[in-house]
């Protein structure tokens, strides 16, 4: 009763992929335990797949496909199962940024998630509430880093980001968690498709004033808008409400400090922490 359960609780497309794991061993004559033998696995690892108890990790889908000689049939459900770590309203999100041209971003609470580290990540997700549970955490936080796979993907994607100085001197997790932020966000802003700018507390007023905002080109030239904020989100897919926002953010690039500016900047609050 309590294996049904979880597989009834379970994401569709784990589901699906337990489903399809234990088609193809049975296919193959292997009891779990001798699937989990070739894989370097332990039996119950593999039924805790299976019953859903446990999402499979990307080595071990690896091991299962090779083990079962499965012509990529395995392999191929990786990206899908990666959407399913993250939150319902973001996944959409997510699929896109993955595939786009350029994405673009302000952010005021909290550092881009894509700029974040794994440490600085954890605290963000620690402050949420309800409080999330540790394998919660763990399990947001390995799917936010999966997100970087963006900075090596070819054709290579055009990042830009404006920061609140307020981002950067909320010292969330502490001294040694925020200075290795900075020093990581000092390092993407020398790569040749990436763009980092910080909005200075002393600019009193600026267009950012009304909230975050990220811009999303897609392969067909379309640009999207995107909003979230509480567990709850909006894509904007009008060409006049995305012109609008579009024509803001240009407008918050404008009034940030220019990228070199930015860098000078982050070096100095490193140097004060």
């Amino acid at each position: 009763m309590a294996q049904s359960k979880k597989k009834d609780s379970a994401p569709p497309t784990v589901q699906y992929f337990a489903a399809v794991l234990r088609l193809l061993r049975e296919r193959a004559g292997l009891t779990q335990d001798e699937l989990g033998a070739l894989m370097n696995y332990t039996g119950s690892a593999v039924s805790a797949v299976e019953t859903c108890a446990k999402p499979p990790t990307d080595e071990f889908i690896d091991a299962a496909e090779k083990a079962l000689d499965a012509g990529g049939l395995l392999r191929s459900a990786i990206k899908y199962l990666r959407l399913e770590r993250y939150p319902a309203h973001f996944q959409g999100f997510v699929q896109l940024e993955q595939e786009a041209l350029s994405v673009s971003s302000y952010c005021t609470q909290v550092i881009d998630g894509l700029l974040q580290t794994e440490d600085y990540a954890r605290e963000v997700l620690r402050c949420a509430f309800p409080p999330l549970t540790e394998a919660e955490i763990n399990e947001l936080t390995e799917a936010r880093m999966d997100r970087k796979a963006l900075f090596d993907r070819k054709p290579m994607a055009l990042i830009h980001t404006v920061l609140e100085e307020s981002t950067l001197r909320r010292e969330l997790g502490g001294v040694d968690v925020m200075r290795t932020q900075h020093a990581q966000l000092i390092q993407y802003a020398q790569l040749p498709n990436v763009v980092l700018q910080i909005m200075p507390l002393k600019r009193a007023g600026h267009a950012g004033l009304q909230g975050p905002i990220s811009l999303i080109e897609s392969p067909d030239l379309t640009t999207l808008a995107y909003m979230e904020g509480h567990g709850k989100s909006i894509l904007i897919t009008k060409p006049d409400e995305v012109g609008v926002l579009a024509h803001r953010y240009a407008m918050i690039r404008s009034q940030a400090l220019r990228p070199d500016e930015s860098v000078r900047l982050i070096e100095e609050l490193m140097g004060e922490l």
